[in-house]
């Protein structure tokens, strides 16, 4: 008789498992992307690329996936786990920085006989794992087992900004992105990306991030995730540590940068010593304990914050401790001259006699390996607060009032007619308001180029017409 009822427990549970399993998998969706993709090197044309990727039905009606599986989309369709009908969607929310997003299916009977899955807390390292999803090489949901390697910050190759990050060993591969990580059938974390020409080595979005971004859309407005506008080093240097007094008891970071428009502005200085963020002691490495034993960048503890919220950071300056707190009021994009990578919109131009000109930033970066090694130490600097963009001479479209020039190609752009400026659209403004007959373009080191505006205006139909380009500037000038 005992032997009868441990059997029927087994199959009990065995029947259960299975039942959550079925559940599990009803909330899975597959999600097909039509997508606009701009070319940066020519940026009056785009084309047009489907993709696969995968996301989970959560609470309140919302499929959660990657923002890099919906980026510059024109169309989107998702498909329920064991069906075949495909239904239209539209993103309702997106954080590039994350690469994050939410979607919004209009048709309800979509969600029909669907359990939305629940989230739960941020995974221990060597904690079992199940990824969801649809990977390339099958139509069919595929799911892989695994554990959590580490837990740490680490770059998102979607925004290349850095937040906390999961490694785990389960195959992950493309069409995997967007899918749900389980763990006791709750989501601990969205697949993001894998390290190519390594085994099995992927990378999920944690669920704080996740639960910081729905908390964020709450108010129909993406804030983002904050940036503090702090340029810092380390203290392991044992000179360095002498020079500014500070014994073995005290561990920190220097401050040798504040961003014009930092929250910190007129609060830090610099030289100022970062002991501690919210009473959690910064190690000389920059590093924090966020859990016993296991450390992360600093910035772990800004980003648990929502933005317009408070921060208290302790400092020593000039040997002595101080406390200091700081409303978050900016994102990277709001401090580097470069900005972050863009999506879901189209690149800015403007032609003036086949000179094509466009503000610099990261896609364009990416697009070419013409003067790599300049281009990317501007995207390392900070804003300035008569400097906030960076404008290039992107190519030289040929004809006979361009001879010479043809070779000039993403050539920072320093000064109009000897006249400095703050970003693209200034930029702009002093090409149109040049009433002399030459436009004078310098870079910093004093190489010049010359456009005579009169012969710039006479011949710009004609060269548009050869390219075969419709408009001599993007829209957002046209408005």
């Amino acid at each position: 008789m005992k032997q009868i009822l441990i059997f029927l427990l087994c199959t009990l549970l065995s029947n259960a498992t299975v039942q959550q399993e079925d559940l599990t998998k009803q909330a899975i969706v597959k999600i097909y992307t039509t997508a606009k993709i701009p070319n940066y090197q020519a940026p009056w044309s785009s084309s047009t690329r489907s993709s696969t990727g995968s996301g989970a039905i959560i609470e309140g009606g919302y499929i959660l996936t990657n923002a890099h599986v919906v980026a510059n989309q024109s169309f989107l369709e998702v498909q329920r786990y064991g069906q075949r009908k495909r239904y239209i969607a539209k993103v309702f929310a997106v954080s590039h920085q994350a690469d994050l997003a939410l979607l919004k299916v209009e048709k309800s009977e979509f969600f029909s006989g669907v359990s939305p899955l629940a989230f739960g807390t941020l995974p221990e390292v060597e904690q079992k794992i199940v990824v969801y999803g649809y990977p390339m090489g099958g139509n069919t949901l595929s799911a892989t087992i695994g554990v959590v390697s580490r837990v740490e910050h680490h770059t998102y190759a979607h925004s290349g900004e850095a937040f906390l990050a999961i490694q785990v060993d389960a195959a992950v591969n493309p069409g995997n992105s967007g899918g749900p990580a389980l763990s006791n059938g709750k989501i601990v974390g969205v697949v993001m990306q894998v390290i190519s020409k390594s085994q099995n080595i992927g990378y999920l979005v944690p669920v704080s991030m996740v639960q910081h971004f729905i908390e964020d859309m709450k108010d129909g407005h993406y804030d983002g995730f904050a940036d503090l506008g702090l340029g810092t080093q380390k203290l392991e240097n044992s000179a360095t540590r002498r020079y500014y007094g500070l014994d073995d008891n005290v561990s920190g970071k220097l401050i040798d940068k504040i961003v014009h428009n930092s929250p910190l502005k007129d609060v830090l200085k610099e030289s100022d010593i970062l002991t501690k963020i919210d009473g959690h002691n910064i190690e000389n490495d920059g590093t924090v304990a966020f859990r016993k034993h296991e450390y992360t960048h600093y910035h772990y503890f800004v980003d648990t914050y929502q933005m317009g919220e408070r921060v208290t950071l302790d400092i020593i300056r000039n040997k002595k401790p101080m406390e200091i707190n700081a409303v978050l009021k900016n994102i990277a994009d709001d401090m580097y001259l470069v900005k972050t990578t863009r999506y879901d919109t189209m690149p800015s131009y403007f032609i003036c006699g086949g000179y094509v000109f466009s503000p610099l930033t990261r896609n364009l970066i990416s697009s070419t390996n013409r003067n790599r090694t300049t281009l990317s130490y501007l995207a390392s600097k900070w804003q300035e607060q008569d400097k906030n963009e960076v404008v290039v001479l992107l190519k030289v479209l040929a004809s006979d009032m361009s001879r010479g020039d043809n070779n000039f190609a993403m050539w920072p752009i320093d000064k109009v007619n000897g006249e400095t400026f703050k970003n693209f659209y200034e930029f702009y403004q002093k090409m149109e308001a040049v009433k002399s007959q030459y436009i004078v373009l310098e870079d910093e080191n004093g190489v010049k180029v010359i456009i005579d505006k009169k012969e710039a205006q006479e011949k710009q139909s004609e060269i548009l017409k050869k390219y075969n380009i419709q408009f001599d500037k993007s829209a957002d000038l046209r408005d």
